[in-house]
């Protein structure tokens, strides 16, 4: 794509939106349906839908939770894989004037009952079983007659689980199904407005839990309008991922962006490279959301088969770092002319920064692009664009000069103002003015691109998803047989980083290294588990004079041990 197509395509954008309109979630759905009706919205992998029929679908929905008792602002837990219901539950708890809470289906208990918790979650809409995921199980040990009870005493805030699909099991038994919970649209509904709550988006943080990043209407519109303007979406761009809806890529980068240009989302609940290949050629595919370890995988199998994938033009491969000769292969293998990748947070409504479709592979490997392009929604104090960037000390917070590495903060009209309830860690990342800390280490160049060169704390991310080892810590250290327990991160050319602990035996204790991966896997979610466990003695742990450990040596020492032959 050439600046003189990036130039046209944005126009048209900005002719459709002339000026910003903050709207609500379903405010902006129904503008897209009244100018789309009949067009696709959501190509799902049973059904199609068009803009008409969602709209239509999640006026059901908030009807239905209203009448269930949701008040203005009520939490309602999406605990579902990438489905056509999943996006139409996300409108509709818009359209009801409650929060969403999107939340990964393959949650290990431990983790479900605290977000849920920690949520005030009124409403729960799952699935029975996703995947090796046994929802139903789980909700029996944690609100066992959640069927017709909803949370009962242990979880007093739910008051109703809904199921969302036709049968199984527990709808014989009893339990409400989403469209029982549906009721015919109603005019008056709780009104919500641009700068109301619109979701609590959970990710880990430093305290060794969960974080509920706190996210509204028009942060993401405006995230989403940026990005459908910097990535110049032509009209009614298909986007296909099989990135879960929990997470602010799809969610914002898909979803929400695609509405702008009246274009559809190919939701895929699994991601399976050879599926994917399929459904780009079977649904005429314009766009493709990946992170490196998808994109690898999806190049690697179209380079063994035939497919036709002349409608994919444009692929964003963010999350992490892609390797030159892998963007080269998208080319070659995927026939695509639009290459972006861009680095943002939860935190900042999905991506901050992007490069152009037209910029060389050199800049999208040694950086993560320039801070996106607001278009009609852009900040004008921030010169249109809808993030600012610069860098201080991760120490002592203070500013650093121009292009000096340190620790990057960012601002603007899409980044979050805190964590639902905490205050404390909200307190820790925001400094005065409204600047957001990353945690990241980096600098901004004289181009306005960034450089990432490091993390200023221990979160590392394993196919995309970030994991904070203490919380891996925290389940290794729980058992009688584990004294100390400290996890690390080791390069991967897949996952990107994946786990490694160091554990010291408790005494008298011998457990293996299987054991205790083993008991990770039941407690939390699979790209949490360490890939690797290493055994040593207190003794053998690296200090510093302060007696804490030094984790950057046994990052060192894990990446000799991972290499070395099996005894």
């Amino acid at each position: 794509m050439t600046p003189a197509d990036l130039r046209r395509l944005r126009a048209a954008l900005e002719e459709r939106h002339p000026v910003w309109l903050p709207r609500t979630l379903h405010g902006m759905l129904d503008a897209a349906a009244g100018d789309h009706a009949e067009r696709a919205f959501v190509i799902g992998e049973e059904s199609s839908h068009t803009y008409a029929e969602m709209a239509d679908w999640s006026s059901r929905i908030a009807a239905g939770l209203v009448e269930s008792g949701l008040p203005p602002g009520g939490r309602v837990a999406l605990l579902l894989p990438n489905s056509p219901a999943m996006v139409a539950a996300v409108f509709g708890v818009s359209r009801a004037g409650g929060i969403a809470v999107p939340l990964n289906p393959r949650m290990q208990a431990r983790e479900l009952d605290f977000v849920l918790r920690h949520s005030g979650a009124a409403v729960l809409l799952t699935v029975e079983r996703f995947r090796d995921a046994d929802i139903a199980s789980i909700l029996d040990e944690l609100a066992p007659g959640w069927e017709t009870d909803g949370g009962g005493e242990r979880l007093p805030d739910l008051g109703v689980v809904a199921l969302c699909q036709a049968g199984g099991p527990r709808v014989d038994a009893g339990a409400m199904t989403l469209a029982e919970l549906e009721r015919e649209p109603r005019a008056e509904l709780p009104s919500a407005g641009p700068d109301d709550v619109a979701t609590f988006f959970y990710t880990s943080g430093t305290t060794g839990k969960p974080k509920g990043v706190v996210l509204t209407h028009d942060m993401e519109l405006r995230s989403a309008y940026g990005s459908a303007y910097t990535r110049a979406f032509e009209d009614g761009r298909r986007i296909l991922f099989a990135l879960p809806l929990h997470h602010v890529f799809a969610y914002i980068e898909g979803m929400l962006a695609s509405l702008f240009v009246g274009g559809a989302v190919i939701p895929q609940a699994v991601f399976d490279p050879g599926e994917t290949l399929r459904a780009i050629e079977r649904h005429a595919a314009a766009e493709a959301l990946f992170v490196p370890t998808m994109t690898l995988a999806v190049v690697e199998t179209a380079a063994a088969a035939d497919h036709d994938l002349s409608s994919l033009h444009a692929v964003m491969s963010a999350a992490a770092v892609c390797p030159a000769p892998l963007w080269s292969d998208v080319v070659e293998q995927l026939g695509v002319s639009e290459l972006v990748t861009g680095y943002g947070m939860t935190e900042t409504s999905a991506a901050t920064t992007f490069t152009m479709p037209h910029d060389a592979v050199e800049l999208m490997v040694d950086t993560v692009g320039r801070p996106k392009l607001g278009g009609v929604a852009g900040d004008p104090e921030l010169g249109g664009l809808l993030a600012e960037y610069r860098t201080v000390d991760p120490d002592s917070g203070e500013p650093l000069a121009d292009g000096e590495v340190g620790e990057l903060i960012v601002r603007g009209p899409i980044v979050t103002r805190g964590y639902h309830g905490d205050p404390g860690d909200s307190a820790g990342v925001m400094l005065p003015g409204g600047w957001l800390r990353s945690g990241d280490l980096g600098r901004v160049r004289e181009d306005g691109y960034l450089e990432l060169t490091g993390r200023s704390k221990d979160l590392y991310k394993c196919g995309g998803e970030q994991v904070m080892p203490t919380e891996v810590e925290a389940v290794l250290g729980e058992r009688e047989d584990v004294s100390q327990a400290h996890v690390v991160a080791l390069p991967d050319e897949r996952m990107g980083e994946v786990g490694c602990a160091f554990v010291v035996r408790a005494a008298g204790h011998d457990p293996s290294a299987d054991e205790l991966i083993e008991h990770c896997r039941s407690q939390l979610s699979r790209f949490k588990v360490p890939v690797h466990v290493f055994f040593c003695s207190a003794d053998e742990l690296p200090l510093t004079a302060s007696g804490k450990v030094q984790k950057f040596v046994l990052a060192e020492r894990a990446a000799k041990l991972a290499q070395a032959p099996v005894a």
